[in-house]
């Protein structure tokens, strides 16, 4: 049976196990799309270089196992040396609220299936849940019919939160491989501010498919960051697909760092709903083996005065194969926009491949936009530069390979966030470097 077969046939059992049934016209109908659309193959333009059937060709459950035995020890190490942030952790798609450390106020925060059951929040879900998340897209309807995991957080007006906050999502524990719908909901109000970290881990030798949808809501003088850490085991897959809405006077930045899973896709869509608008996006992707990291973009200016910036490197090795779509669309009364967008990508070996393809549409004619690529090696004269003053190839290698990734990292304004972005550089880089 395929895995689209799978998931027609599992959906009533599914819908069965929910206590809560409001979404269910809305589950069963995303359902129905999902089976006209089907899983994307190479011949769809958008997955032309990604080949999924890695993925689809799987069984997998639809049910997790709740238990697990994750030691303190283990869970220590997927800390970033962040005993004054707060985290939320998930197990096989419960909140464990025992290995979770929640200190903030004045926020409303619950489990996504917590806050599906609480009535008070039913107003909430049906002004922003799935509003902005694509209609069009296989991923985000098979999110919509299966979603049961995740979080909410509304953040209220001129709330400050100040210690980040660490989302966990890890699988243990699973005799089979298991397939995941984890759903995020965000919403920042006006001049409130809050910095979020996700990320996914699988402890078994099982497969694990994580089909993510996030949605943000940015609203007027407002900051949102969210830092995507994606370093999981090779038998892990993740399609996630984050959505942007931003209003006047705001800032929502989203970096992501690729650095582990077997198949990686991010799809990240910002969407301009008024003037003075900035939007960041960066990644950094090191990968090696056949992993496989593809990164598709879209920033939709639709109001004058406002700036998206999108700087993308990536390190090959092995025969990885890294992809990159860029999109930014200007709209005609989007005048004195000012858009940037760069990938840089470096191959190390012969077997390592890139399919970059940056793009602009602009229909305004007073703006300032600009994209680019490259693909290459490393600069010999830079490498002769270093192994005269006597640094080893690989050391030379390694260090100029690290320059040419950090500038990605600059707008990270949590420091052991960024310290571990930099150990992790290091350990992929294989170069003892100083933080």
């Amino acid at each position: 049976m395929s895995l689209k077969e799978q998931i027609i046939e599992n959906h009533n059992e599914f819908l069965e196990s929910l206590r809560h049934r409001f979404l269910d016209d809305d589950r069963k109908a995303a359902l129905q799309k999902f089976e006209n659309i089907g899983f994307p193959t190479k011949k769809d333009e958008e997955y032309k270089y990604t080949n999924l059937k890695e993925i689809t060709e799987k069984s997998y459950n639809f049910f997790p196992k709740e238990n697990h035995n994750i030691t303190k020890e283990q869970f220590d190490e997927l800390h970033l040396g962040e005993e004054n942030f707060d985290w939320i952790v998930f197990v096989n798609g419960k909140l464990h609220k025992e290995l979770s450390k929640v200190s903030i106020e004045n926020v409303e925060f619950l489990s996504f299936n917590y806050a599906l059951n609480d009535d008070k929040h039913k107003e909430v879900f049906e002004k922003y849940f799935n509003t902005i998340a694509s209609k069009d897209s296989a991923f985000t309807n098979l999110n919509l019919a299966y979603c049961k995991y995740g979080f909410f957080l509304k953040v209220p007006k001129n709330v400050v939160i100040e210690k980040p906050i660490h989302v966990f999502y890890i699988s243990q524990n699973q005799e089979e491989n298991t397939f995941y719908n984890t759903r995020n909901l965000l919403i920042v109000e006006e001049g409130a501010k809050v910095e979020v970290i996700e990320s996914h881990h699988n402890f078994d030798d099982t497969y694990v498919f994580t089909n993510s949808v996030t949605e943000i809501f940015t609203y007027p003088n407002a900051k949102a960051d969210w830092h995507k850490l994606q370093n999981d085991n090779n038998t892990s897959y993740l399609v996630d697909n984050t959505f942007a809405k931003q209003e006047k006077d705001s800032l929502t930045t989203v970096n992501t760092f690729s650095f582990g899973g077997k198949l990686v896709r991010n799809n990240l869509d910002f969407i301009h709903n008024g003037s003075n608008i900035n939007s960041f996006m960066n990644g950094i992707t090191i990968i090696g083996k056949d992993q496989l990291v593809d990164h598709h973009t879209a920033v939709h200016h639709n109001f004058p005065n406002c700036e998206s910036y999108q700087n993308y490197k990536g390190i090959f090795d092995g025969n990885a194969h890294g992809v990159f779509n860029g999109k930014v669309f200007v709209d005609k009364i989007a005048q004195k926009t000012n858009a940037y967008q760069q990938n840089n990508n470096v191959l190390l070996s012969e077997g390592a491949s890139i399919d970059t393809k940056p793009q602009l549409e602009i229909f305004a004619d007073d703006v300032k936009c600009s994209h680019g690529c490259t693909v290459g090696q490393l600069n010999e004269d830079a490498l002769f530069y270093l192994r005269a003053r006597g640094i080893s190839k690989k050391e030379a290698q390694a260090l100029l390979l690290y320059a040419f990734a950090n500038d990605a990292m600059q707008n990270i304004d949590i420091e052991p966030l960024k310290e571990k972005i930099s150990k992790l550089l290091a350990e992929k880089l294989e170069v003892d470097i100083e933080f």
